[in-house]
C-alpha cells in the first residue's frame, strides 16, 4: 500500500547568526528560536511529514571555549526542544531535533531526539562515533546504541557527522532495516550517502550545518531531491513501501506483477546494479503483497541463497 511521506530537511546558516557575548545567553536562545521559526516557515506550507534539522542546530559557532558553551546550553535547556515541540504540534509533524544536552549526572552527548505529532519526545539517539575533539576538549561522551525507533511514518535509525565512516553503525542499520534513515551534520559525506542508503536499503535524509546541500536519497542510492544555493531547505514526498529485489531469475515475475498491476506499482532501474526498486501504488496491496504473489525474491534473499550455495559449490 501506498506510505507517502512528505520530508523537509532545513540547511542551517550557523556562520551567520553570531550571539553578542556582552548580552546574557537567554537573549542568544530568544535569537536562535526566532531563526529557526522564519526558517521552518519555509517549508510548513507544503505540510511536511517529518521535519530534520542539522547537527548541533542551536549552537552558535562564535561560542567556541568549552565553558561557556556549556553555560549557554545550561541557560538553553529545552527552550528550543520545546520550540520544536510546539512546532510538531501545531502542524501535525515529526520533527528530528539534533543538539548537544546535559544527561542528569553532569556528561555530554550529541544528539538527535525525535519527536511525534504530539510533541513528544519518542526517541533519542545518541551519536556513536565522535570526533577526537569532542570528548577531550568538549567533554562529550560517545553513544553505544542504535535504536530502531518507532513513528507513524514507520521507523526512523539516525546518525550524525563522524557516523558516516564507521560501518560498525552501517552494519546494525543493514540488519534492522530502518525505513528512514535521518542524518543530522556539520559534513556532507560524499558517497557515503548513497551508499548508505543502498547497504540499508533505506530513504536518506541528510540535513547539513554546513555550506554543502541537504539531501533525499531513496534505497538505491539515487538522489531524489536537495538544496540549491538559493534554496536553503529540501522538501519532498516519498513513498515508503518500496523494496529492492535483484534481476537474477526475478525478470518474468517482475514483468508479469507489472502487467498485472500496471501503474500501481512502479520498477525503478538505476542501470549497471542488477537491482530494481519495487514500489506499491496499490490502495489496499503492499509491495510485499505484490513479492509473495508472483514469489519474487527480495535482494537479502537472494545474496542470503547464493551464499549458501557458495559454501556448497566451493572448492576444495
Amino acid at each position: 500500500m501506498s506510505r507517502l511521506c512528505t520530508i523537509a530537511s532545513l540547511k542551517s546558516f550557523s556562520s551567520r547568526i553570531q550571539h553578542d557575548l556582552s548580552e546574557p545567553y537567554q537573549k542568544g536562545v530568544d535569537k536562535m528560536i526566532a531563526f529557526w521559526e522564519g526558517h521552518v516557515a519555509l517549508v510548513l506550507p507544503d505540510h511536511p511529514d517529518l521535519i530534520v534539522t542539522p547537527e548541533a542546530s542551536d549552537r552558535f559557532m562564535n561560542i567556541p571555549a568549552p565553558q561557556q558553551r556549556q553555560e549557554y546550553y545550561r541557560v538553553r535547556q529545552n527552550q528550543v526542544r520545546d520550540f520544536w515541540s510546539k512546532i510538531a504540534r501545531d502542524n501535525n509533524c515529526l520533527v528530528a531535533y539534533s543538539a548537544c544536552r546535559e544527561m542528569p549526572d553532569g556528561t555530554w552527548r550529541n544528539s538527535t531526539q525525535i519527536i511525534d505529532r504530539k510533541g513528544e519526545v519518542v526517541g533519542v539517539y545518541n551519536k556513536n562515533h565522535l570526533v577526537v575533539a569532542e570528548n577531550t576538549v568538549h567533554g562529550i561522551l560517545a553513544g553505544k546504541d542504535a535504536p530502531l525507533i518507532k513513528t507513524d511514518i514507520g521507523t526512523i535509525g539516525c546518525a550524525i557527522c563522524f557516523d558516516l565512516h564507521f560501518e560498525q553503525l552501517r552494519k546494525q542499520y543493514e540488519e534492522n532495516r530502518p525505513d528512514l534513515l535521518v542524518f543530522s551534520s556539520m559534513y556532507h559525506g560524499g558517497l557515503m550517502q548513497n551508499y548508505w542508503a543502498y547497504s540499508c536499503q533505506a530513504h536518506f535524509v541528510g540535513a547539513m550545518g554546513c555550506g554543502d546541500p541537504c539531501t533525499i536519497i531513496n534505497p538505491l542510492g539515487e538522489l531524489v531531491a536537495a538544496s540549491t544555493s538559493d534554496t536553503p531547505y529540501v522538501c519532498a514526498e516519498v513513498n515508503l513501501d518500496c523494496r529492492l529485489v535483484h534481476y537474477d531469475d526475478n525478470v518474468k515475475k517482475i514483468r508479469a506483477m507489472k502487467d498485472k498491476y500496471q501503474r500501481h506499482v512502479t520498477i525503478t532501474d538505476p542501470g549497471r546494479l542488477g537491482c530494481v526498486m519495487l514500489t506499491s501504488w496499490h490502495e489496499e496491496k503492499s509491495v510485499m503483497d505484490m513479492i509473495r504473489e508472483f514469489e519474487i525474491e527480495t535482494r537479502d534473499e537472494y545474496l542470503k541463497r547464493s551464499l549458501a550455495q557458495q559454501e556448497i559449490g566451493r572448492e576444495p
